[in-house]
Protein backbone atom coordinates (compact mmCIF):
# COMPACT_ATOMS: atom_id res chain seq x y z
CA UNK A 1 0.00 0.00 0.00
CA UNK A 2 1.27 3.53 -0.73
CA UNK A 3 0.77 6.31 1.48
CA UNK A 4 -0.83 9.77 1.18
CA UNK A 5 2.38 11.28 1.79
CA UNK A 6 3.87 8.86 -1.27
CA UNK A 7 1.99 9.45 -3.70
CA UNK A 8 2.00 13.20 -2.91
CA UNK A 9 5.17 13.75 -3.20
CA UNK A 10 4.80 11.83 -6.85
CA UNK A 11 2.69 14.39 -8.21
CA UNK A 12 3.80 14.45 -11.97
CA UNK A 13 1.93 18.13 -12.17
CA UNK A 14 4.76 19.20 -9.86
CA UNK A 15 7.96 18.39 -11.96
CA UNK A 16 11.26 17.95 -10.36
CA UNK A 17 12.61 21.43 -11.93
CA UNK A 18 9.41 23.37 -9.94
CA UNK A 19 10.55 21.61 -7.10
CA UNK A 20 14.15 22.37 -7.67
CA UNK A 21 13.15 26.11 -8.38
CA UNK A 22 12.55 27.21 -4.76
CA UNK A 23 14.74 25.16 -2.93
CA UNK A 24 18.14 26.24 -1.74
CA UNK A 25 19.39 22.63 -1.58
CA UNK A 26 18.79 19.50 -3.71
CA UNK A 27 20.89 16.23 -2.65
CA UNK A 28 20.31 12.92 -3.13
CA UNK A 29 21.44 10.63 -0.14
CA UNK A 30 20.85 7.90 2.04
CA UNK A 31 19.21 8.44 5.43
CA UNK A 32 21.75 7.15 8.29
CA UNK A 33 19.79 7.50 11.41
CA UNK A 34 16.52 8.86 12.46
CA UNK A 35 16.26 10.63 15.70
CA UNK A 36 12.77 11.61 17.43
CA UNK A 37 12.82 15.31 18.96
CA UNK A 38 10.31 17.68 20.35
CA UNK A 39 11.00 20.92 18.11
CA UNK A 40 8.67 24.35 17.39
CA UNK A 41 7.50 25.02 13.79
CA UNK A 42 7.44 28.04 11.95
CA UNK A 43 3.79 28.49 12.80
CA UNK A 44 5.07 28.39 17.09
CA UNK A 45 3.26 24.80 17.16
CA UNK A 46 5.51 22.09 19.01
CA UNK A 47 5.36 18.80 17.33
CA UNK A 48 7.58 15.69 17.18
CA UNK A 49 10.43 15.89 14.71
CA UNK A 50 12.36 13.22 13.09
CA UNK A 51 15.71 14.60 11.86
CA UNK A 52 16.63 12.28 9.23
CA UNK A 53 20.77 12.78 9.37
CA UNK A 54 21.58 12.07 5.41
CA UNK A 55 24.74 10.83 4.10
CA UNK A 56 25.18 12.93 0.57
CA UNK A 57 26.05 10.59 -2.41
CA UNK A 58 25.29 13.64 -4.64
CA UNK A 59 24.69 17.63 -4.89
CA UNK A 60 22.01 18.45 -7.45
CA UNK A 61 22.07 22.21 -6.55
CA UNK A 62 23.41 24.51 -3.38
CA UNK A 63 26.46 24.24 -1.33
CA UNK A 64 28.10 20.52 -1.70
CA UNK A 65 28.34 18.93 1.81
CA UNK A 66 29.11 15.51 2.87
CA UNK A 67 25.68 15.07 5.39
CA UNK A 68 22.88 16.89 6.47
CA UNK A 69 20.17 16.63 9.35
CA UNK A 70 16.81 17.50 8.13
CA UNK A 71 13.80 17.93 10.22
CA UNK A 72 10.18 16.34 8.66
CA UNK A 73 7.59 16.73 11.21
CA UNK A 74 6.16 13.22 12.34
CA UNK A 75 7.72 11.01 14.39
CA UNK A 76 7.71 8.65 17.76
CA UNK A 77 8.72 9.78 21.15
CA UNK A 78 7.85 6.67 23.67
CA UNK A 79 4.41 5.66 23.01
CA UNK A 80 3.84 8.88 21.46
CA UNK A 81 3.71 8.68 17.81
CA UNK A 82 2.99 11.97 15.48
CA UNK A 83 1.71 11.11 11.33
CA UNK A 84 1.79 13.98 9.27
CA UNK A 85 -0.15 13.25 6.46
CA UNK A 86 1.46 14.94 3.70
CA UNK A 87 4.75 13.81 4.78
CA UNK A 88 6.18 10.56 4.39
CA UNK A 89 8.42 8.36 7.18
CA UNK A 90 11.77 7.51 6.64
CA UNK A 91 14.02 4.54 8.15
CA UNK A 92 17.72 4.20 8.20
CA UNK A 93 18.84 3.08 4.82
CA UNK A 94 16.26 4.95 2.67
CA UNK A 95 17.27 6.45 -0.40
CA UNK A 96 16.20 9.94 -1.76
CA UNK A 97 15.84 13.22 -3.55
CA UNK A 98 15.81 15.93 -0.97
CA UNK A 99 14.64 19.39 -1.74
CA UNK A 100 15.48 21.36 0.97
CA UNK A 101 15.52 24.94 2.83
CA UNK A 102 16.10 26.50 6.06
CA UNK A 103 12.85 26.94 8.59
CA UNK A 104 13.37 29.88 10.83
CA UNK A 105 15.92 28.41 13.54
CA UNK A 106 17.89 27.59 10.74
CA UNK A 107 17.20 23.83 9.96
CA UNK A 108 16.93 22.43 6.80
CA UNK A 109 13.37 20.96 5.72
CA UNK A 110 11.53 19.42 3.35
CA UNK A 111 11.06 22.43 0.27
CA UNK A 112 7.26 22.34 0.08
CA UNK A 113 6.90 19.84 2.61
CA UNK A 114 5.56 16.26 1.12
CA UNK A 115 6.90 17.23 -2.38
CA UNK A 116 10.54 18.27 -1.43
CA UNK A 117 10.69 14.42 -0.72
CA UNK A 118 11.23 11.61 -3.29
CA UNK A 119 12.10 8.47 -1.65
CA UNK A 120 13.97 6.18 -4.41
CA UNK A 121 13.76 2.39 -5.58
CA UNK A 122 17.06 -0.34 -5.68
CA UNK A 123 16.71 0.42 -9.40
CA UNK A 124 17.20 4.13 -9.16
CA UNK A 125 13.20 4.95 -9.66
CA UNK A 126 11.12 7.63 -7.60
CA UNK A 127 8.67 5.00 -5.58
CA UNK A 128 6.16 4.27 -7.42
CA UNK A 129 6.93 6.30 -10.64
CA UNK A 130 8.96 5.77 -14.08
CA UNK A 131 10.78 8.80 -13.48
CA UNK A 132 13.87 7.90 -13.11
CA UNK A 133 17.19 9.80 -10.92
CA UNK A 134 18.87 10.76 -14.39
CA UNK A 135 15.64 12.41 -15.10
CA UNK A 136 15.55 14.12 -12.11
CA UNK A 137 19.07 14.92 -12.47
CA UNK A 138 18.35 16.55 -15.65
CA UNK A 139 15.40 18.55 -14.17
CA UNK A 140 16.75 19.74 -11.55
CA UNK A 141 20.03 21.69 -13.09
CA UNK A 142 17.62 23.14 -15.97
CA UNK A 143 15.55 23.97 -13.03
CA UNK A 144 18.19 25.48 -11.46
CA UNK A 145 19.45 27.30 -14.51
CA UNK A 146 16.42 28.76 -15.13
CA UNK A 147 16.57 30.56 -12.02
CA UNK A 148 17.38 34.24 -11.42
Amino acid sequence: MVSLATLQAQRPDVPSAERARGAEQVVVGHVSSVTSAWRDNDFGDRLITSILHVVVDETLKGVSEQSVDVEVEGGTIGSLTLRVSDLDTFARGDRAVFYLKHNRRGALIPHLRGLGLQKLDAAGHVTGTALTLDQVRRDVRAGAARQP
